[in-house]
């Protein structure tokens, strides 16, 4: 069974370019961040709400083992040195995280180094 603005070709699944712009359209005014929790680790996202340490993001990556800098604050600034060195889950549609620790905005250059690394998957 296909979801709405899909089809299938030879079992693979097919989105229709305009259902994913109108997707980037809802995010644009979100500003991009990452966010260090307490517990679960480190996400980059579009910041959708925030309620004290209660996070909620939407088209968002765990990051969870970057390469070529060396803090988060570089990470956010500069985005990732060595890409294919990341590893970096697919992107999931929103997440709710609890205890941000951190909030860090980011460069336009960082968002788009963290949006190009490739899924890694184990």
């Amino acid at each position: 069974m296909t979801k709405p603005n899909t089809m299938m070709i030879d079992d693979v699944e097919y989105v229709r370019k305009d259902s994913v712009q109108k997707e980037a359209t809802k995010l644009d005014g979100m500003p991009y961040k990452v966010i260090r929790t307490r517990s679960a680790g480190v996400f980059a996202g579009y910041l959708a709400e925030q309620n004290g340490d209660t996070v909620i993001l939407k088209h968002a990556r765990r990051l969870w083992y970057w390469s070529g800098a060396a803090s988060l604050s570089q990470l956010a600034m500069e985005g990732v040195g060595n890409p294919d060195d990341c590893k970096f889950p697919c992107v999931v549609d929103e997440i709710t995280l609890l205890g941000a620790i951190e909030v860090i905005g980011t460069t336009q250059k960082a968002k788009e180094s963290i949006e190009a690394v490739s899924v890694w998957q184990n």
